[in-house]
Order: structure tokens, then sequence, then C-alpha cells
């Protein structure tokens, strides 16, 4: 049986519903994230927005400096995870198995559906799937997707980064090493700021760079080396994770001013814990490891966690122990710019109560 993976991933996802809801706005630079005079970053950058330099983690003020006729819209995330919603029930109906990365991207394997025994055979047959899924997609959320085909996770990635809005892009086994050739090392999974950069040391720029290097590559990135030279060549046996389960559930608030009021860091974080305790109970849900984040007016930026044997779910047990870890390590030294709470080690919730030596951080 031959893999036929999809890379299906929503253009501008964000910013896109806002210009389908707002026909007005489109063609125009729309950025949703905070307004263009308050403190805060940009969630997602129309296309339009992105010619002028804007992308997502951006400053808004930086955003607006670098396209003054920005739109600038608060995000809706009620709204774009419905619509995520809607979208991933029309994936749903192709038959494949799915893996959703996020409410704007997702993996679709099609192998067992897919009766062709030649690798290359086995994704031409998979075009007409991928077109009539975009068609679909189109027509009933009035969106545009682009969507990689390869013969897996690694090479479907890298397809529907191609050509990207509303592309479609099947990368053949038999030219994959070819089209990774000219790609920067970076592109590959894995790799990142670190990693480029010692193997930039020692000119290894590109990934034909690394799939012509003649010596072992444990000496650069350790325990890495076999994956990333696998990786290098288009190989990669990584299945698709079917856990439903999120990762991780936080919020963050970043503050109008720099502050260590204890009452506005104690409000803060209540409400973080509230928002938080609520996506839990949506998603039948309990954790275990609550991780404090602070980010100080020079944007240094610390995280500690915190985890524990017994799980727990409700807005007072997340505040108690963000309470604790902010204390313990003594983050509040000076003022925040920036405050928030993430919870992991996600399963499903039990009645045990937490441990009763938790007091609450003065």
């Amino acid at each position: 049986m031959s893999r036929v993976i999809f890379h299906l991933d929503m253009d501008a996802f964000y910013a896109s519903v806002e210009q389908r809801d707002r026909p007005d706005w489109r063609g125009k630079p729309v950025i949703v994230g905070a307004p263009a005079d308050r403190r805060g970053v940009v969630c997602a950058a129309s296309y339009e927005a992105r010619r002028f330099g804007v992308h997502s983690a951006m400053p808004s003020r930086t955003a607006a400096r670098l396209c003054p006729e920005g739109i600038f819209v608060t995000p809706r995330m009620e709204a774009y995870r419905e619509e995520s919603r809607l979208i991933m029930k029309i994936v749903a109906a192709t038959g494949a198995v799915i893996q959703q990365v996020s409410v704007d991207e997702a993996y679709l394997d099609f192998s067992t559906l897919i009766a062709e025994s030649d690798p290359d055979t086995a994704l031409l047959a998979a075009l007409p799937i991928a077109r009539a899924l975009k068609q679909k997609i189109r027509t009933e959320r009035r969106l545009t997707a682009s969507i990689g085909i390869g013969g897996n996770k690694l090479i479907a990635k890298l397809a529907s980064d191609y050509g990207k809005p509303d592309g479609l892009c099947l990368i053949p086994e038999r030219d994959k090493t070819l089209f990774l050739r000219p790609l920067p090392v970076s592109t590959l999974h894995g790799v990142g700021h670190v990693t480029a950069e010692t193997l930039r040391k020692q000119g290894l720029l590109t990934i034909g760079d690394l799939q012509d290097h003649p010596g072992d590559l444990r000496a650069l990135v350790g325990s890495f080396a076999p994956v990333l030279a696998a990786f290098a060549l288009g190989n990669d046996d990584r299945p698709l994770d079917l856990d439903t389960f999120s990762k991780s559930i936080g919020a963050e608030t970043t503050f109008e001013r720099d502050t260590d009021s204890r009452p506005i860091l104690r409000a803060t974080l209540q409400e973080q814990a509230s928002e938080i305790a609520a996506k839990l109970h949506r998603e039948n849900l309990s954790a275990r490891t609550v991780q404090i984040k602070v980010r100080y007016g020079d944007f240094t930026t610390l995280t500690r966690h915190l985890s524990l044997a017994d799980p727990l779910h409700t807005p007072a047990d997340i505040y108690r122990i963000a309470c604790l870890i902010l204390g313990r390590h003594r983050l509040v030294t000076r003022p925040l710019r920036l405050l928030g709470i993430t919870v992991s080690s996600l399963g499903l919730p039990t009645t045990q109560l937490l441990f009763d030596f938790l007091g609450e951080i003065r």
C-alpha cells in the first residue's frame, strides 16, 4: 500500500474570515490582533497586509508603521473556531484519516482509500479528490485552502506552502529530493534557529547541502542526525497523530502599562484561570501541569511550571497553583508587560481533590 498524505492549510484564515464577512474589506490589508494604538501583537494578516511586511506575532504598533492603511480587527476566536468546525466537517466527509493540527490546518491520510501499489500513481489518483475538496470549501464556506500532496507528512506540508494562496501542489516520490535541494535547511521539520545556525557555520545552508554532506551529522546535531538525514532526502515515517485531545490550553494578557500591582496581577490570574477552566470543561479535560509566563518591559520572558500528582480543572485550583509558582520563583521583582497561564499534561478529569498543602500566596 502506498502512502497518500494531504496537508490542508486555510489561507490567512482569521483575516480571510473577516474579509468574507465584511465584503468591503476584500482586497484591503486586514490585520487581526490588538489595535494599532495598544500594546499587543498581530494574530494574523491578510495577504494584502503581508506585502507591507506585516506578519503574525509582530507588535501591532510596528504593523501600523509598516502598513498605515491597515484595517485592525479585534480577534473573534469563537467565530474562527465555529468556522473551523464547519470546514473540518467538510474534510471528514472525504473519508480520510484526519489529524487536525490547529483551527486552520490538518493532515489527511488517503492511503487505504486509494488502491494503487505504485507510489506516484497513487499520488496522481488523489489529485481529483484535492480539487473537489478545495472547490467544496470555496463553494460552501467562501474561503480558499491550499493543499499539498505527498508520500509523507514532511513532503505534504512543504507542498502546501508552495504556491499559496489557493495552491494545489503534488510532489511525486521520484522528484522529492530534487524539490528539496534548493530549500533552506530551516524548512525541515525540527530545524529551529539554533540548529540552523549550527549548520550554517559548517556551510550547510540548503537541504541540498545536507544531501551532499559526506560527514557524520551527529557531531553537529547529536541524536537528531539520523532523522535530519532522512528528512533531507524527503523520507518521513511519522504516522498521523490521532490523539484528539488538546496538547495545552492557555491565556495571557499584555498590560496597557507595565505593572507590579498585586491586585491587578491577582485579578488577571483569576480571569485567566476562569477562562482556562471553562475550556477544560468544554473539552471534558483536566490538567496536571501549570505554567506561568511573564514578560518584563525589556521583553525578557520567563516561564516556570509545576507538575502535580493529581489532575485539576477548577478556576480556584488553577489560580492557586499559578500564584504558588509566581511567588515561589519570585517572578514579580519588577513591573510586568505580560502575564499568562498555560495548562498541559491534559487528560480525562477525575473526582480526586487537589492536595491541600497549596496555600494562597501573598
